[in-house]
């Protein structure tokens, strides 16, 4: 038996479901049931019948999917799979900043801790940013966190002036104006696809041409397939090419930066996953007072969007 067949055994005997965000490794993303975005992830979980989620991805999609799914248990195969931006903001330092801005309303990116939701008004994904942010009258200060590219760039698209933390996701911040510049030189006839968490989003905004679209990691996948072009660039983290090339087969797809990897997302291994079922570990707790107002945050961008 492969280790493949071992891991769906044992999610059929746990009746589990796995999941798996786009950025995980090709051979855990090959075995899991679902695969995709952190929130559209916690949607599939929420769903399911299955009495346990296994949850690869980092610490806080994990945290969303128990926020969302409060009693089926929730296994991360690797406690230590934490997320850089999440870490860029605690609730104590948006609990100071929102007595700094009395009245203001508090818009958390999906990529942050289920404390740090409780503490907001409203979550939002890259996808739906855009029409959260619109949504708010326009009298009402609105406090942005924690990514400030993707802050910078809802300014842009929204014309809205925003209060705005100053966190970064350390691979898509890597991700810098020349290594656009030099693709975009060598390879003139590609699409470039890029998350508007990239360090270059707002740049590539200003090239004003039909061949650069800031995208979230499923609109990239949706463009690549419905797209008639045959070569794209892309400026996300590079897992996501594995998926990219399975589901637009005969299609080139292209890093713009080959260090653009996530330390994190790539700690989950099959091996991990396989003892995550066989020992069930590592489940996620999440307070019921702070998931109750998480997910109060949760439901009203779903209403929006």
């Amino acid at each position: 038996m492969t280790m493949q067949d071992e891991v769906r055994a044992l999610a059929r005997e746990r009746d589990a479901v796995i999941l798996a965000h786009n950025y995980q490794v090709p051979e855990v993303q090959d075995v899991a049931d679902f695969v995709g975005d952190s929130l559209g992830l916690s949607r599939e979980a929420a769903a399911t019948d299955s009495e346990a989620i296994v949850f690869c991805g980092v610490h806080f999609m994990a945290e969303t999917a128990k926020i969302l799914s409060p009693d089926k248990t929730v296994l991360i195969p690797d406690l230590d799979a934490g997320c850089s931006l999440a870490a860029s903001i605690t609730a104590d330092q948006l609990r100071t900043w929102k007595e700094e801005h009395p009245g203001a309303v508090v818009v958390s990116y999906v990529n942050t801790t289920a404390e740090v939701k409780a503490e907001s008004d409203y979550c939002c994904t890259s996808g739906n940013a855009k029409a959260v942010i619109e949504a708010i009258p326009s009298d009402r200060e609105i406090l942005f966190l924690p990514d400030m590219f993707l802050g910078i760039w809802l300014e842009r698209v929204t014309g809205r002036k925003l209060t705005i933390w100053l966190g970064e996701c350390h691979v898509h911040a890597g991700i810098r104006p020349d290594d656009i510049e030099r693709w975009q030189r060598d390879a003139p006839d590609a699409e470039l696809l890029v998350h508007p968490e990239c360090g270059c989003a707002s740049q590539c905004m200003a090239f004003g041409n039909d061949k650069t679209h800031i995208l979230s990691t499923e609109g990239m996948i949706n463009f690549a397939k419905d797209s008639p072009k045959s070569r794209f660039l892309v400026a996300t983290e590079t897992g996501i090419l594995h998926r990219l090339n399975k589901e637009a087969p005969g299609k080139r797809f292209e890093a713009v930066s080959e260090r653009a990897i996530c330390k994190y997302m790539k700690m989950i291994t099959l091996e991990k996953l396989r003892d995550s079922l066989r020992d069930w570990k590592f489940e996620v707790e999440v307070e019921p007072e702070i998931a109750a107002r998480a997910r109060g945050a949760i439901e009203r961008m779903v209403a929006i969007s």
